[in-house]
């Protein structure tokens, strides 16, 4: 791999996220398809990296969701 092909993933403050990382929820979020919210200040633990430089999958309340890094900070 090179270096142009390497993904760097920012949360909201700019700080680069990692596989196995840690973060918080920044602002209370509806979930799609459903009529439940994920509260401000919910921790996602050990997050997964995706194809895209804006999303993160993790596990919430016992579903894994994809998550946009904008609403997100590193814990």
């Amino acid at each position: 791999m090179s270096e142009e092909d390497v993904l760097i993933v920012r949360d909201s403050n700019g700080a680069i996220l990692k596989e196995g990382d840690s973060v918080t929820v920044i602002k209370d979020l509806k979930v799609r398809g459903s009529s439940g919210i994920i509260k401000r200040g919910t921790m996602v633990k050990h997050i997964r990296l995706t194809d895209a430089a804006d999303e993160i999958e993790g596990k919430v309340d016992k579903s894994v969701m994809v998550l946009r890094t904008e609403f997100l900070k590193k814990a």
